[in-house]
């Protein structure tokens, strides 16, 4: 008897759950470490039992009709799952999991405050500033001052699975408030903690730092936008780790070169990567990291399980463990 076969978009995954999936399956694996070129994926999904994903991606229509009907599960070693056409899959009694393991979750949260401290205390900008030669004085109390957390409003976007974890992490800082706002609350174990739930307007007026950790859905789409940047504080920084399509861009080019926010601080944006003469990357006044929240060690290696026990526990006829549908 044939073993199923199962796809995987890259031969870089974390190799732990690359290996549980070859003890019981046929994994074919593409060969490149880089996003899966689209016809090479819809040539090779092509009598899939399952399959091995990520953000970058697209897994629509085309793709699902390319797998054809042994295609039971799609599981993707993401927290977010907005890469998956999820009504085409629920149409296909198509199985969809993602991997939000509590590792990965802890280390978006750990990275989400080192931007934040960042961009708050000017971190990076003067780091350049050393290389680029720049500091050709001794200590002077007027240069690269920043601002701490204490005594500041924090607003955060979506206090799901990491919005709280950042939450919690705040704590020690002195924070005086934090805000948040979310599609469900109130959410009684933050609000317990001393969080505040405001609308989402409101919570941009207020807030010295605006930190995004929402899902990236249709209604939250492009959510920080023109107006969103113009309620902010001038003197406000904007945070996100979230999706980059929870971003109008353009929008925040805007703000930052026009200085109506003072400071960005984004793990994720689009496209990804950015092209090398993108204006975000000339702007003096953001960081802009790789999409690299989650690049911790155990929390790679955790999720490549995760992912692949998923698949394990469908293909044998059991419930998967982190179903999304």
């Amino acid at each position: 008897m044939s073993k199923a076969k199962v796809f995987v978009t890259r031969p870089d995954f974390p190799e732990n759950g690359i290996r549980l999936l070859q003890e019981k399956y046929d994994v074919e694996m593409y060969p490149y470490s880089k996003a899966v070129e689209r016809d090479y994926l819809l040539e090779h999904v092509k009598g899939a039992s399952a399959l091995f994903c990520i953000t970058s991606e697209q897994i629509d229509k085309a793709v699902l009709d390319a797998a054809g009907p042994e295609l039971k599960i799609i599981s993707s070693m993401s927290l977010g799952f907005e890469h998956i056409d999820i009504e085409e899959c629920k149409k296909r009694n198509i199985i969809v999991c993602n991997s939000p393991n509590p590792m990965m979750v802890a280390s978006v949260a750990e990275f989400t405050i080192g931007l934040l401290l960042a961009v708050a205390r000017k971190i990076v900008e003067a780091s350049g500033a050393i290389q680029r030669g720049e500091w050709i004085e001794g200590w002077n109390p007027n240069w690269y001052v920043g601002r701490g957390l204490t005594g500041a409003v924090v607003g955060i976007v979506g206090m799901g699975r990491v919005g709280k974890a950042v939450f919690s992490r705040l704590q020690p800082f002195g924070v005086m408030q934090v805000l948040y706002f979310d599609i469900f609350h109130p959410i009684v174990e933050v609000e317990s903690m001393g969080a505040r739930y405001a609308p989402f307007e409101e919570l941009l007026k207020e807030s010295d730092y605006v930190i995004s950790t929402c899902n990236l859905t249709e209604k939250s789409r492009g959510i920080f936008d023109r107006k969103a940047f113009s309620l902010m504080k001038s003197s406000a920084a904007f945070i996100n780790t979230s999706r980059g399509g929870v971003v109008d861009q353009e929008a925040l080019v805007e703000a930052l070169r026009e200085k109506r926010i003072k400071a960005a601080a984004i793990d994720v944006m689009h496209p990804e990567p950015l092209p090398r003469d993108h204006e975000l990357l000339s702007l003096p006044n953001i960081i802009v990291t790789p999409h690299i929240a989650a690049l911790e060690e155990s929390a790679m290696w955790a999720q490549s399980s995760l992912t692949a026990e998923n698949i394990i526990e469908v293909l044998e006829g059991r419930d998967p463990l982190t179903l999304v549908y």
